[in-house]
């Protein structure tokens, strides 16, 4: 693929790691330099900051089927997170959240954080590697306000049914959170289709881009039915008011935002998303199903134990394979130029559209060459 060549790391490293962190682009280093000569050669373009700012905004809506006004600029998943659960009211009878135990530790801690404001907390266990929906159809009652789940799990990469959860959450007349951090940019992601009400995510791991920018998608329906009071100046309906006297916020998912925005990571964001675009999503998820299926193959053939669930239906771009010195492996590989990363026992293998076999044939041969850190 020519566009390997765009990513210079890949000359000298096996870089299996976009669950973690995409891997650097020169369109990613070039937008920062841009944003370097725009501030030295115009001084403090804010103007066109901002446009860049509603053009990353437009992006983002076009990758999940998103209105632009449903879209919220974020710094972070953490504040996007923590503004949306600030316009929530745990103060009646309705004031539980269920949360899958897959969940992200930023959600989690988010989430319990709102016991002082009277939130219970529901936790719906794992079975093995994976979430059973009856298990939330256990947890989801009449009590129930929100329904915070990941897409696909941080920790082994299984994939939530995230159609068949929405209908049980709608059933009981409760919201539905969904952080696809870890799927956008490896899979189609179409809000409407999925039928959720919230949905955040971020351009650090495989929309290419960098720390700092972030993404809530607000349900056109809800938007004005929900004050956040975690905001700032960019959260008014107008930001050039400058009124110290009054909360104004935005009619749109803007009211959700905070303070000034990350310029720079905006100008990341634009780059990293526009080679995503340039290849297309239906072809990288093809592509990340090819080099998956290729990677649990190989595994099992030589005795590893992936924990990742084998139906590739039922994982998302991450594979997890179990280790018992996990930590030491991962300094082996880099050591052998491999880059992959863990959690909990498991070494996790991500590979996107800029990786090809020949990554695969190398990091299985490194893990034989290391099979005594194997399980």
């Amino acid at each position: 693929m020519a566009l390997r060549k765009r990513f210079p790391i890949l000359k000298e490293k096996v870089y299996l790691n976009s669950c973690s962190q995409g891997a650097l682009s020169i369109d990613v280093r070039e937008a920062y330099e841009k944003y370097m000569r725009d501030w030295d050669e115009k001084g403090s373009p804010w103007d066109y900051w901002v446009e860049r700012m509603e053009a990353a905004r437009h992006a983002f809506a076009g990758l999940v089927n998103a209105d632009p006004n449903e879209v919220a600029v974020m710094t972070s998943v953490s504040a996007a997170v923590s503004a949306l659960m600030s316009a929530l009211d745990f103060t009646g009878e309705r004031n539980r959240i269920v949360i899958g135990d897959f969940a992200f530790p930023t959600v989690g801690q988010i989430v319990h954080a709102q016991e002082l404001r009277h939130a219970q907390v529901v936790h719906v266990p794992t079975a093995g590697n994976i979430i059973p929906v009856e298990r939330f159809a256990d947890a989801i009652d009449e009590r129930t306000l929100l329904v915070a789940i990941s897409h696909v799990s941080f920790r082994n990469g299984s994939k939530r049914d995230v159609e068949a959860i929405a209908e049980l959450a709608h059933q009981k007349g409760a919201y539905i959170l969904l952080d696809s951090y870890q799927a956008l940019g490896t899979m189609p992601i179409d809000v409407k289709k999925l039928n959720v009400d919230f949905l955040v995510g971020g351009v650090l791991k495989y929309l290419l881009g960098s720390a700092g920018l972030a993404y809530l998608y607000v349900h056109k329906d809800h938007i004005l039915d929900l004050t956040p009071t975690s905001i700032g100046w960019f959260s008014q309906a107008n930001i050039f008011d400058m009124d110290i006297y009054a909360n104004t916020p935005s009619p749109t998912a803007r009211r959700f935002e905070s303070g000034t925005p990350p310029v720079p990571n905006i100008y990341a964001a634009l780059a990293g998303m526009k080679l995503v675009q340039s290849v297309g999503i239906q072809k990288i998820e093809a592509r990340i199903r090819e080099l998956t299926g290729a990677l649990k193959e190989a595994a099992m053939q030589r005795g590893f134990n992936i924990v990742t669930p084998i139906d590739p239906n039922k994982h998302g771009a991450m594979i997890a394979i179990r280790s018992h010195k996990v930590d030491l492996l991962v300094k082996w590989l880099e050591q052998d130029n491999v880059i992959v990363s863990s959690r909990d026992d498991n070494l996790r293998i991500s590979p996107h559209f800029y990786n090809n076999f020949d990554d695969i044939d190398r990091l299985v041969d490194c893990l034989t060459k290391h099979s005594e850190l194997m399980v």
